[in-house]
């Protein structure tokens, strides 16, 4: 949006987004929260706290438990597999880190990832406030529904096309929302935290160019500085009451080239983006799932191997072929799990895309290193012109023996429209979380986490996270 004018006449229009927000957050209550909403949410419980203690034995999940462990603080919170207690912004700190430690967390159409941001804070506060499950079901509500608006008003493909990572970027206020209910603020004093958190805005894509650590402290980072943003604005600390909408310095603006600005309260207190979270099946990039379930249909329908496979083409909207399709380098996890050359490529040749296949030994494995340099990537049109709406990806395989397969998925496992069952999100959750810390603690921490809304405090829960410990021998390593 190179035009000024029509920059100031959109900011005009839309001036008073955010206190619309705010009094939204600072009115809801656990009995406006529609049973739909509850029960994704208490998947996500599950499913993110899985995600975390798998985490825990990662090298950035490792170094951040550390360091908030060194840091300290007034002992208000759990320090997940820390055994101790430390301030709630180290311990949100650490925890949103680790959940998002092998990309495995929850996300949305909204190219965002809330659970890893939100949860910390709810559960942290939670045991610092002395708060009930209800009011951390009304906390997490708030929180994913801040950050799916905020990233849907920056248009999350023009946002990320400039270089930036949602999950950090719209986070704060999300991490913000979340406290701010945790707190009882009002709509002025809710107003005042997302004004904090939003001019604490961070987060940038440059991690797939080196492999770096940046993109697991983004959820970290964001819910620490929500958190300190609610605090301050409860202690008095004013923040911008027009963070989104101003036209000068606005988040929106800045954000993105082409904002959306009505998108942030349409249908506020109505429509629930919660609803509409996604759950991973596959240990790698969301937007690449839906090559990753044509991959596996093929191979499972077909019964290709690697050697059969002359030619790999895959068809993707314009956004994911910029985030996930740069030639695959072998140097690191990370870039294992966003290149759709190898995700494709370990589907076809494992069938599968879960923890084994993002190992340091599996992602240098000749065979599938071979087959990802025969993956082809083209933007499909129609799925391009889908996308965000639609998340769909087509896969072409070219035989060695004359053959041409082909298959389309616009909805892959995980999405809403092809929920992955509860069983299957439990099922992940003991396969992280046993991995990790062992069937006894991760058992004795999913039995809390499965009733935490009904819970009279939240404390139990933030006491096993903290108790629990990372099995000897147990690590998920990195090559940088």
């Amino acid at each position: 949006m190179d035009d000024l004018n029509a920059w100031k006449t959109l900011a005009a229009r839309h001036r008073g987004i955010t206190l619309e927000l705010a009094a939204f957050i600072a009115d809801l209550r656990p009995a406006d929260v529609p049973a739909s909403t509850r029960q994704v949410l208490e998947s996500a419980v599950i499913d993110t706290i899985g995600c975390g203690l798998y985490g825990l034995a990662t090298p950035w999940g490792r170094i951040m438990r550390d360091y908030a462990h060194d840091r300290g603080g007034p002992a208000e919170a759990g320090l997940w597999g820390g055994q101790a207690r430390v301030s709630v912004n180290h311990a949100v700190l650490a925890a949103g880190t680790a959940i998002h430690g092998f990309d495995f967390d929850d996300h949305s159409r909204a190219k965002i990832h809330p659970g890893a941001v939100v949860l910390p804070v709810v559960l942290a506060l939670g045991e610092r406030e002395g708060s009930s499950g209800a009011t951390a079901l009304a906390a997490m509500t708030a929180g994913y529904e801040t950050m799916n608006r905020v990233s849907l008003g920056a248009n999350p493909s023009r946002a990320r096309m400039r270089g930036w990572h949602l999950t950090g970027t719209t986070g704060t206020l999300a991490a913000a929302a979340a406290a701010s209910v945790m707190l009882g603020l009002d709509t002025e004093t809710t107003a005042s935290a997302l004004g904090l958190a939003g001019t604490q805005s961070a987060g940038l894509w440059a991690f797939t160019a080196d492999g770096g650590m940046s993109k697991r402290l983004h959820p970290g980072r964001s819910a620490e500085a929500g958190v300190a943003a609610a605090l301050l604005a409860q202690r008095g600390f004013r923040g911008p009451h027009y963070i989104l909408e101003a036209e000068d310095g606005g988040l929106l603006f800045g954000m993105s080239d082409d904002p959306r600005p009505d998108r942030v309260v349409a249908g506020l207190g109505e429509e629930w983006h919660t609803d509409a979270t996604c759950f991973k099946p596959y240990a790698c990039c969301g937007s690449n799932h839906a090559c990753v379930d044509a991959a596996l249909a093929l191979k499972r329908e077909h019964g290709v191997r690697g050697s059969d496979i002359a030619r790999i083409v895959t068809g993707i909207p314009s956004v994911v072929r910029t985030q996930t399709g740069f030639n695959y380098k072998a140097d690191s996890v990370l870039n294992a799990q966003m290149s759709l050359r190898y995700n494709v490529a370990v589907a076809l040749v494992d069938g599968q895309a879960y923890l084994e296949q993002f190992t340091q030994e599996r992602i240098v494995d000749p065979e599938v290193v071979d087959l990802a340099m025969r993956v082809d990537i083209e933007i499909d049109a129609e799925i391009d012109q889908a996308y965000p709406r639609v998340y769909g990806g087509k896969v072409t395989l070219i035989l060695r023996d004359g053959r041409t397969l082909e298959r389309r998925v616009d909805y892959s496992l995980g999405m809403p429209e092809n929920p992955m069952p509860r069983a299957d999100i439990i099922a992940k959750y003991r396969s992280l979380a046993h991995h990790a810390v062992g069937a006894e603690a991760g058992d004795g921490i999913l039995l809390l986490a499965a009733g935490i809304f009904d819970a009279p405090t939240l404390a139990p829960l933030g006491a096993a996270l903290a108790a629990a410990e990372v099995r000897d021998g147990v690590a998920v390593e990195e090559a940088m």
